[in-house]
């Protein structure tokens, strides 16, 4: 615009001047080795306009040819763009519908235009692993990594997500460690961490993460306990399983006051000794654990067990009674402790007290062999059909 603007003064101080100077033009001389030119002072500023009325065209063209070609390659790529956003939202659909093989062709189509070409080749990945071509899986893999530069989290977040759908669990396990160095509390990694560590018994490991994935919500309050017993649990099976039972024992007393305490650890720990055979370290564990705090889950374990002092355990018994009031499962636990020492009498009381409180088919199924034991067939007969009847209220046929 300064450049035009410049040329229409130039040619008004020209129509201007030159009538002035009309009269009084005096010459210019341009001399050189060979050649000698004269012109008038009017007609030099006439053949410098000229030139630059001459440039300026020449620049007008070269920039109107230039702006073409950029707007012509502008054109060209936002069609390939355009083209990208529309195979992307079919892709999407096709996701959907479950139809894998569409959503990698449409998801490769144009990715490199695409708005997150990192995004369209990691779908793709994962496309085709659906498909089970692990070849192109990771073809499309590398490129988002070669896409990806700096920003690798999310393919390798992909990568071990392949791993583990792949059953490559010691692989996903490794790029896991990494992943939780760089993103310690992302959820998607402590979900695949917890995929990881539990398809490779890495307990300790699944333990270490429950505070990140608490702290972030990743699963329910429900799932997280569940996920640590299970951590806990795998901690024993590999104590027992490399050092036996006394490998199962020094582990358990290496471990904190806090976690030894913990009711559910006591009882897998009892399940762990009684299978051991360790009857009065098993035993141990199960008072010890009821003096703390009353859980069925204990009394459940007492029958199981094989005591060499069986008083203890009625003591147990009888003081939960007092403490926590008349439970069915006390006088039924307490009956079969009885029928185990072969002390008939006792055990028909307890399993009395039990079925006056809560009828069950066991109960009564016990109290006819004490009966029996003590030459009362007809009431142990009466005893075994209350049972029946109940089982089949209990369980009635469709």
């Amino acid at each position: 615009m300064i450049k035009v603007l410049l040329l229409f003064l130039l040619l008004i101080a020209g129509l201007v001047l030159g009538p002035m100077l009309a009269g009084h033009q005096g010459y210019v001389l341009i001399q050189t080795d060979n050649y000698n030119v004269e012109t008038s002072v009017t007609g030099l500023a006439i053949v410098l306009i000229l030139t630059m009325i001459v440039l300026f065209a020449v620049e007008w063209i070269l920039r109107r040819i230039f702006r073409t070609g950029a707007r012509t390659r502008g054109w060209f790529v936002g069609r390939k763009s355009s083209r990208a956003r529309k195979q992307t939202k079919a892709a999407l659909l096709k996701l959907a519908e479950g139809d894998y093989q569409q959503v990698e062709k449409l998801m490769v189509k144009n990715a490199d235009h695409a708005e997150q070409p990192v995004v369209n080749y990691l779908l793709a990945a994962e496309a085709a692993q659906q498909r089970g071509d692990e070849i192109r899986a990771n073809q499309h893999l590398e490129r988002a990594a070669e896409l990806a530069d700096s920003d690798q989290l999310p393919v390798e977040i992909t990568r071990v997500r392949l791993q583990l759908a792949r059953n490559e669990n010691h692989a996903a396990r490794h790029g896991i460690d990494k992943l939780l160095e760089v993103a310690p509390r992302h959820p998607e990694v402590l979900r695949l961490a917890e995929q990881a560590y539990v398809r490779t018994g890495a307990w300790s490991s699944v333990l270490d993460i429950l505070p990140a994935m608490d702290k972030v919500q990743v699963g329910d309050e429900t799932h997280r306990a569940a996920l640590q017993e299970q951590a806990w649990i795998g901690m024993m099976d590999q104590a027992m399983a490399d050092r036996g039972n006394d490998g199962l024992k020094a582990w358990w007393r290496s471990q904190s006051r806090k976690t030894r305490h913990e009711t559910t650890l006591q009882v897998a720990m009892a399940e762990h000794l009684i299978e051991c055979d360790d009857q009065e370290a098993a035993q141990e564990i199960i008072l010890d654990g009821l003096k703390r705090q009353y859980d069925e889950r204990l009394i459940l374990l007492m029958p199981r067990l094989k005591s060499g002092n069986p008083e203890q355990l009625e003591k147990a018994l009888r003081q939960q009674i007092k403490t926590q009031g008349d439970r069915p499962l006390l006088y039924s636990t307490l009956g079969q402790l009885f029928m185990k020492r072969g002390e008939w009498q006792q055990a028909s009381e307890a399993f009395r007290e039990a079925i006056k409180q809560r009828p069950d088919a066991f109960d009564y199924a016990w109290l006819a062999d004490s009966l029996d034991r003590l030459h009362q067939p007809e009431e142990a007969a009466l005893m075994r059909r209350d049972g029946l009847l109940l089982t089949l209220q209990n369980n009635p046929n469709p």
